[in-house]
């Protein structure tokens, strides 16, 4: 038996989800995000499950700066920055330091934000250099402010995230987009063919995950939100998505998805990107 499996333990394949799906490694530089959206892994293991931080403390975002003066090493594949919190004006300097690192060290760099404008048109010029390397994915989850304003109360709007993804089109690095969670997925079809002109690689769709245990429902409307959610990720309603958006070459779907369509899984890390 070997000595990294204990007795007992299932020694079957861990399966390959989340952001293990598109990298083969996270990196961070800061603690905490403005953006402060309901349904985060990482706000709800930091404030929730280990409370380690107040969810005033979350919503202020500080720079690690141990973590941006890192030397990165060469990585086996591509690597996500960042994952654990998003690239807004106050930590932007430091988020185009970490990127800069880890393009020198010979990184492919899968770069994820809901953008700002006050951020892309920077990042685009600083990060030129090393435009082969990197991959933007922007995260585009609905169209309707009020379903943004409740989900992500902190984040740029959907115009302002479109305009930063045509931006960045323009500019000429690889675009992506991720409808991770989908949040209206009764507009979502459309949604997508309305980003489709400003994407030259790829639109992964998935659903909300863990939405009993990440997201506090203590009103009315907390309650209302989740059950439009839930009511929009149904078997029945991401076949009928499937069906409309299946044979799109550019749209693409998260595990989540891919275990309700009977769809083949990633069988490593960051095979899906």
């Amino acid at each position: 038996m070997s000595a990294h499996v204990k007795q007992g333990q299932d020694n079957r394949a861990k399966p390959i989800r989340g952001t293990r799906e598109w990298a083969v490694a996270n990196i961070d530089c800061c603690t905490g995000c403005s953006h402060d959206c309901r349904y985060c892994y990482a706000r709800y293991d930091q404030v929730v499950r280990k409370q380690q931080l107040t969810p005033e403390q979350w919503r202020q975002c500080v720079v690690r700066q141990e973590d941006v003066e890192a030397i990165q090493p060469l990585y086996d594949g591509q690597v996500m920055f960042p994952t654990t919190h998003d690239i807004v004006p106050e930590n932007l300097a430091a988020c185009i330091t970490v990127i800069t690192n880890l393009c020198t060290a010979g990184n492919r760099v899968l770069v994820v934000s809901k953008p700002h404008m006050a951020c892309i048109p920077v990042l685009c010029r600083e990060l030129e250099p090393f435009r082969e390397q990197i991959l933007f994915r922007f995260t585009l989850t609905a169209r309707d402010a009020r379903i943004l304003s409740y989900w992500e109360p902190g984040a740029p709007g959907y115009e302002e995230r479109r305009q930063c993804l045509c931006h960045t089109f323009e500019a000429g690095f690889a675009t992506s987009v991720s409808v991770e969670p989908m949040l209206d997925s009764g507009d979502v079809v459309a949604m997508v063919r309305d980003l489709l002109p400003c994407v030259s690689h790829s639109i992964w769709l998935g659903k909300m995950n863990r939405i009993d245990k990440r997201v506090a429902v203590e009103s009315e409307l907390d309650q209302e939100m989740v059950e439009a959610v839930r009511a929009g990720q149904t078997d029945a309603r991401i076949q009928e998505i499937y069906n409309e958006l299946g044979n799109e070459p550019l749209v693409r779907w998260k595990e989540s998805m891919k275990a309700v369509l009977g769809l083949e899984l990633a069988q490593k890390p960051g095979m899906d990107r």
